[in-house]
């Protein structure tokens, strides 16, 4: 049954892309919406607008899909053993495509200044059946009140509320969500990758270039009631500025918090059910590639309370772009009386060029480092370079090279001096 569903549902996103090929002369475009294609490069939150193209409900329909070829090698050096004592053998890897990811999704202007979003994965490492991730509905204007209600403070102002991706730092908005990885001009995300969908309401303020978010959720990532004490509110922030200074150069940076005081799970580092691009590297022998969909990335596991923050820089000259994080996050386990720490740090370097900048280059350094439970300061760095090519605003193609590296793991366990690198070649299609 879920192998049927899982089909079906990529039979219905090609139907929809075809479909969408066949009218690619109709309006699709939605009231402050970012672009699901080339053109939302570099789009951060929605844009703010008030001007309006309402005419009646208008549902969009879009969606992704995604493929990679990948050829990576990994080793180490350790002796890791299992509970019993018996020694522990990385899987054997080889070369060969990765399992097509599929997303739908479904955006619908309301009203006047109201739009829906929903997002489901058809198709993704973790689940192979159709999966909802999330969706929220946004508010810019409040005319389904009466005309121009409190239209002076909606000129500014917008809600977000759902079950939605929470907008904490920057990096989120270019990493690759399942099958939209059209933003990401690499293949993987960050080693230590920021993300989570809970339940909760945004409240953005937006005033020539400055930026301005508060957010509250209800800190669980598996809705439940019957665990009412087990988690309170996490909270949400956000502050920074966006700018053109003239037709060549664009700035912004920000600076994000989100902090939770007691949770059954912290899920920050650990929500991405899609699974991570770098299959089965660093994974024992009978690994599966969904019960160890998070391979290649780091969890920090604080996971009963934690404060995270997040600085991000980005400058666009001409076709050249930088885009930075620093992030440190602080918390404990249940079962620790002391807080632990860990940094990350990230630079990428892109340059695009071309007909529309439609072919790019670049390069990443990305540095894990802090303390694991028990006292154990490890680090860990990844190397990328990437190239990609947007044979249409809707198809980009890119290739990436990856090495990413282990240190400081304790013997026995598998990551001590564990290394893996090589080739992934992904193909998107988004519309």
């Amino acid at each position: 049954m879920k192998n049927s569903l899982k089909y079906f549902g990529i039979a219905l996103l090609v139907l929809f892309g075809f479909q969408a090929l066949a009218q690619e002369k109709q309006a699709r475009d939605l009231d402050n919406f970012r672009y699901p294609d080339q053109r939302g490069i570099n789009q951060f939150e929605a844009p703010k607008d008030t001007a309006t193209t309402f005419n009646g409900v208008h549902v969009r329909i879009g969606g992704a899909s995604t493929i990679q070829f990948q050829a990576l090698d990994h080793e180490n050096t350790g002796n890791p053993v299992d509970e019993n004592g018996d020694p522990i053998s990385l899987i054997e890897i080889g070369n060969n495509f990765n399992l097509p990811t599929a997303n739908l999704d479904l955006d619908v202007q309301l009203y006047e200044g109201v739009r829906m979003h929903l997002r489901t994965y058809l198709s993704s490492r973790h689940h192979p059946e159709p999966y909802v991730k999330g969706g929220y509905i946004q508010i810019d204007k409040l005319d389904f009140v009466s005309e121009g209600f409190l239209e002076p403070l909606m000129n500014n102002l917008r809600i977000r509320i759902g079950h939605m991706e929470n907008n904490y730092g920057d990096a989120h908005f270019r990493r690759s969500d399942n099958a939209q990885a059209i933003y990401n001009p690499f293949v993987g995300n960050l080693i230590m990758d920021a993300f989570t969908t809970e339940v909760g309401a945004e409240v953005y303020y937006f005033d020539d270039g400055l930026i301005a978010m508060l957010g509250a959720t209800n800190g669980k990532l598996n809705q439940a009631v019957n665990n009412p004490d087990a988690t309170d509110p996490s909270y949400i922030a956000k502050l920074g500025y966006d700018t053109h200074m003239n037709d060549n150069l664009r700035l912004r940076l920000t600076g994000s918090v989100y902090h939770t005081n007691k949770s059954a799970n912290a899920y920050l580092y650990s929500a991405d059910r899609s699974g991570s691009r770098y299959y089965f590297v660093m994974e024992p022998e009978g690994a599966s590639s969904s019960g160890n969909f998070r391979s290649g990335r780091f969890n920090p596991n604080l996971r009963n309370e934690l404060t995270a923050f997040m600085v991000n820089p980005f400058v666009k000259y001409g076709g050249f772009e930088f885009f930075g994080t620093y992030e440190r996050v602080t918390g404990k386990a249940a079962t620790e009386l002391d807080e632990r720490s860990f940094n990350q740090y990230s630079g990428e370097l892109i340059y695009r060029f071309g007909n529309k900048e439609n072919i790019y280059v670049g390069g990443r350094y990305n540095l894990v480092e802090g303390e694991l439970l028990g006292g154990t300061e490890v680090d860990i760095t990844r190397f990328n370079l990437s190239a990609g090519w947007f044979m249409t605003k809707n198809i980009l193609a890119k290739v990436e090279y990856v090495n990413q590296e282990y240190g400081g793991f304790e013997e026995s366990d598998i990551r001590n001096g564990g290394k893996f690198n090589g080739a992934v070649v992904e193909a998107i299609i988004s519309f």
